[in-house]
């Protein structure tokens, strides 16, 4: 199994180039703290290389930047290649299946942060005018015509 769920920060601006048949990928580090302490007393942090596809890899650009908190849920990769000396490198990064913007380097850490009001995109904003799929009253199932009744007694076993 190979799986990874990060926490950080970023330590740069994503940045998004596309492949030869135009599919975008975008590039990028976080900052991870590590749970522990040096002999010094200070924290330190792990600083690890994200890579992340397609319509992903265009929000992240579009919406996030240096000190921008996110979490990555992905796995490992490691990659070969020769530089221009013929030497033989590895770069072991991590491919995000999913990226989940949690907040930018100036916001606060309380939960009525939605409240300021520079024009940042909250980490839910993609330019929709509506939010899709989130209205908790409304039925789901509305549209799937008449009720089916199921009853125990119907049950084979």
């Amino acid at each position: 199994m190979n799986r990874v769920v990060l926490v950080g920060r970023l330590t740069r601006d994503p940045e998004l180039r596309y492949t030869g048949s135009n599919i975008p990928v975008a590039t990028f580090s976080i900052a991870v703290n590590r749970n522990f302490s040096n002999q010094q007393g200070e924290r330190e942090a792990d600083f690890i290389n994200i890579v992340v596809w397609r319509k992903q890899a265009e929000n992240v650009k579009n919406y996030l930047s240096q000190g921008s908190q996110v979490a990555i849920d992905g796995r490992i990769q490691t990659r070969s290649y020769d530089d221009k000396d013929g030497q033989k490198r590895y770069v072991t990064e991590v491919v995000a299946d999913n990226v989940e913007f949690l907040g930018s380097k100036n916001s606060s850490n309380n939960s009525n942060s939605n409240t300021s009001s520079d024009s940042e995109p909250t980490p839910y904003d993609f330019g929709d005018s509506e939010p899709k799929g989130t209205d908790v009253d409304s039925n789901p199932f509305a549209d799937f015509g008449d009720s089916i009744e199921i009853s125990d007694d119907e049950l084979p076993f």
